[in-house]
């Protein structure tokens, strides 16, 4: 198979100074001077600037020799709390990654603070990453919400009809309340923005939990995680009901507001975290 023209174009086709680089050859401006330079091949043939091939078909080489296509992983993590949601952290405290400790090279998709737990996507597909968190997409993020004091009903009332933060509005879905507990979704992703929303209703966030991603639920506890494909996933979260800890299970309509949890809230104390082993080239459960 040869390289693609536009008419032919599917979601996998990317231009090859794109593939280079996330198979970690160069940086994109420096694979792009690789093909400029007649030093890049696809399926023995030169190329020019702007070609595009699909990573998944097409042999790709770069002075001849085959490069290695970053195969694309998937994983699902319930952050506990104190874990920073980035690949490395300034100030030695535990990441993500060093929990997740996978062979292929990841990355969290969108923000969970380090005094927050709950659902987590871990990547190395930016294209599958950016469908999860640009607000244009509308997927929306449940999370669950203990409060210093209880949650009154002209406040939820208020935050059913949306809050203002740093001057623009937030929307917010299915909000429901039990003492001084409360319950949310909102699509968009600003740092500290379901903590600032209670702030501006004169509440401080005790501990926050997020349980959903689009219609994905959490259903395991903290520091655990699970490889998943991106067919599920796509499945969970833009289609039916289904719970994270499973490939095919469908949580029957947790998609919906679900039932608040407990008065206190979790200890954070991590449970029974996951294991890559790499058998055969690959990572697995």
């Amino acid at each position: 198979m040869g390289i693609k023209n536009c008419e032919q174009m599917n979601n996998m086709i990317q231009r090859v100074q794109k593939i280079l680089a996330h198979a970690g050859i160069a940086s994109r401006r420096n694979c792009e001077e690789l093909i400029a330079s007649g030093r890049v091949k696809v399926n023995g043939k030169s190329i020019k600037l702007g070609d595009k091939a699909d990573p998944e078909k097409d042999r790709v080489s770069v002075d001849g020799i085959d490069i290695r296509l970053e195969k694309k992983i998937y994983i699902l993590l319930n952050k506990p709390k104190g874990v920073v949601c980035s690949t490395t952290d300034k100030e030695g405290k535990q990441t993500v990654l060093d929990i997740v400790k996978c062979p292929e090279r990841i990355y969290p998709v969108g923000r969970l603070d380090l005094n927050s737990e709950g659902l987590i996507i871990l990547t190395n597909d930016g294209d599958f990453a950016n469908s999860i968190i640009h607000p244009r997409y509308g997927v929306n993020k449940r999370y669950k919400v203990w409060l210093d004091k209880e949650f009154q009903d002209r406040d939820l009332e208020k935050l059913k009809g949306g809050v203002i933060v740093d001057d623009r509005k937030v929307h917010i879905f299915d909000a429901v309340k039990d003492g001084n507990k409360a319950e949310l979704s909102i699509h968009e992703g600003r740092k500290h923005i379901v903590r600032k929303l209670f702030h501006e209703l004169g509440y401080s966030v005790t501990f926050l939990k997020r349980t959903m991603i689009g219609n994905l639920a959490l259903d395991f506890g903290p520091g655990a995680f699970r490889k998943v494909s991106k067919e599920f996933l796509e499945q969970a979260i833009f289609g039916k009901a289904s719970d994270a800890g499973s490939n095919t299970g469908s949580n029957d309509g947790k998609g919906k507001a679900q039932q608040l949890p407990d008065k206190n809230p979790p200890s954070g104390k991590t449970q029974n975290p996951g294991r890559f082993k790499k058998e055969s080239g690959k990572a697995r459960v």
